[in-house]
């Protein structure tokens, strides 16, 4: 699957290791309502193409979904700072 790195010299490798850094990084810091988006833009940084597409729960299982999301956060990063900004 990773055979087009074998073709790649050094310079080319660590072009491609900041570009795929530079988008976890934005991925990173997201915030807010951000967190909660689809973000096919990183996933099209690989250098296969996928016509998958996810599957999406029902409202009230996603809606679940998100809640216990939220409640990781507060389990997790229990002193982030919060907001009461609406999408």
């Amino acid at each position: 699957m990773d055979s087009d790195l074998d073709g790649m010299g050094r310079e080319q490798l660590v072009a491609d290791v900041v570009r795929l850094r530079n988008a976890i990084r934005a991925h990173r810091d997201c915030s807010g309502h951000d967190l909660c988006w689809h973000h096919p833009q990183l996933w099209s940084l690989l250098p296969e193409q996928s016509a998958a597409q996810p599957v999406v729960p029902d409202w009230p299982a996603f809606l679940r979904g998100c809640i216990r999301y939220r409640q990781s956060l507060d389990e997790q990063l229990p002193d982030t700072p919060r907001s009461g900004e609406e999408y």
